[in-house]
């Protein structure tokens, strides 16, 4: 008996320009879910069509063949803030990463990823979670600490001891794994940890956590800009020394 009867397939909306790539988006799909997981659906469109279908949740969007790059984002956004954004755009462009995440997408993806691996981030998303270099993520978060968004600025909610050690360790880019580590607590409990925290702070992510963490002055006393400071050091401090290929000379 298959376990899958019991999970509602997930219509996700392809946003692109060129037939070909649209084409390519929408194969990505033709993979049967595997147990637990619910089919997703393509549904191909122009950007006015998408936005204009409310039962839409998800858009994947490519901003290789979009005329409109982060403006397209930035019009989805005010339209649908609801909607999650899967991004596949250029590589190498650290800038654009973090811009396109500011703009609301929950996912970056370069035009080297797999069909297997777009997929694996759809399904991220869908599950309520993030799929980005931590690398540019924790820069973001560097950005953040260094910055004031009145607009997300609200009375910090009260937390138990146990929510501000998880939560500082968000903002000091841990996984769960390692806050769960470092704790001494299971995994999954961390996770319960994070929800609370996201329902207690209004947010959808965990950069929103964190940007709304840092501008509600919830932890005044952390230090935190200090402590991603000490440790970027020691971890410079134990980089191996960098080695050049040299060419084959013999070629």
């Amino acid at each position: 008996m298959s376990l899958n009867r019991n999970y509602e397939p997930i219509r996700v909306g392809l946003l692109s320009d060129e037939p070909i790539r649209l084409e390519g988006l929408a194969s990505i799909f033709e993979e049967l879910p595997g147990e637990g997981r619910s089919q997703l659906l393509p549904a191909a469109g122009s950007t006015h069509e998408l936005l204009a279908d409310r039962t839409l949740e998800y858009l994947v969007v490519d901003l290789n063949s979009s005329a409109g790059g982060l403006e397209t984002l930035e019009t989805i956004r005010r339209q649908r803030p609801d909607i999650r954004l899967i991004v596949i755009g250029p590589e190498g462009n650290d800038e654009l990463v973090m811009d396109s995440i500011i703009a609301g997408a929950r996912a970056y993806l370069d035009l080297r990823a797999s069909p297997q691996t777009v997929r694996m981030a759809i399904e991220v998303v869908t599950k309520g979670s993030i799929w980005a270099p931590r690398r540019l993520l924790s820069t973001l978060i560097d950005e953040l600490l260094g910055s004031s968004d009145t607009s997300l600025t609200n009375p910090a909610p009260h937390l138990t001891d146990r929510e501000r050690q998880v939560l500082e360790l968000i903002l000091l880019a841990r996984s769960n794994r390692e806050i769960a580590r470092q704790l001494g607590i299971e995994e999954r409990t961390v996770k319960a940890h994070v929800g609370r925290l996201m329902r207690k702070t209004g947010s959808d992510n965990r950069i929103e956590l964190s940007m709304r963490a840092l501008n509600s002055s919830a932890f005044p006393d952390a230090n935190i800009v200090e402590r991603r400071q000490a440790e970027r050091r020691q971890a410079e401090r134990r980089l191996p020394p960098v080695s050049v290929a040299r060419p084959d000379s013999s070629k």
